[in-house]
């Protein structure tokens, strides 16, 4: 696989971050926030960029952006939800 050039922003206005590959939108993850807790309620990957391994980075840089804040989250999102699964270091963040 060749080398990806990707970047993830926080775009707290549309409840969303946004992962870029070479500057084009590549996918997003969604979250409705209340008070302290986010609640990620949809990721979604283009078609155009699937099975890239993609969503791991954006899911990873929404949660720690999360932490940061300190906030914490729901998991609504099924692929949020395995993530936390399979990364025993974000756990922590689930209300």
């Amino acid at each position: 696989m060749s080398e990806q050039n990707f970047e993830i922003k926080h775009k707290p206005e549309h409840h969303r971050y946004v992962i870029t590959v070479d500057g084009e939108q590549a996918g997003f993850a969604n979250y409705h926030e209340v008070g302290d807790v986010r609640d990620f309620n949809h990721t979604v990957i283009d078609p155009a960029f699937r099975g890239r391994g993609l969503s791991s980075p954006l899911i990873q840089a929404s949660l720690d952006d999360t932490r940061e804040s300190g906030k914490k989250i729901i998991p609504s999102c099924s692929a949020v939800e395995h993530f936390v699964q399979k990364n025993e270091g974000y756990k922590d963040l689930v209300q």
